[in-house]
C-alpha cells in the first residue's frame, strides 16, 4: 500500500469513515476493514464508496 505515512493516513480515513457507519451495524458485530493496495492512491471520496459498497454488501442492502 506504501511507506509508513500513506498506510497511517488511510488508516486515518478509514477510522473517520467508519466511525459515522457503525450505528448501522447489528449490536455485538465485530467488522475487519483491511485496505487493499490501492487504498494508498484512493480519494476520501472513493474510499467512501468503496466502504459503503461493502458494507452494503454486509448487510445485505438493509439498513436500519
Amino acid at each position: 500500500m506504501g511507506n509508513a505515512v500513506v498506510r497511517n493516513r488511510v488508516l486515518r480515513r478509514l477510522r473517520h469513515l467508519i466511525r459515522d457507519r457503525v450505528t448501522a451495524l447489528p449490536a455485538g458485530s465485530l467488522v475487519v476493514v483491511r485496505a487493499l493496495p490501492g487504498a494508498g492512491d484512493a480519494a476520501f471520496d472513493q474510499l467512501a464508496r468503496d466502504l459503503d459498497a461493502a458494507l452494503e454488501r454486509l448487510l445485505g442492502g438493509v439498513r436500519p
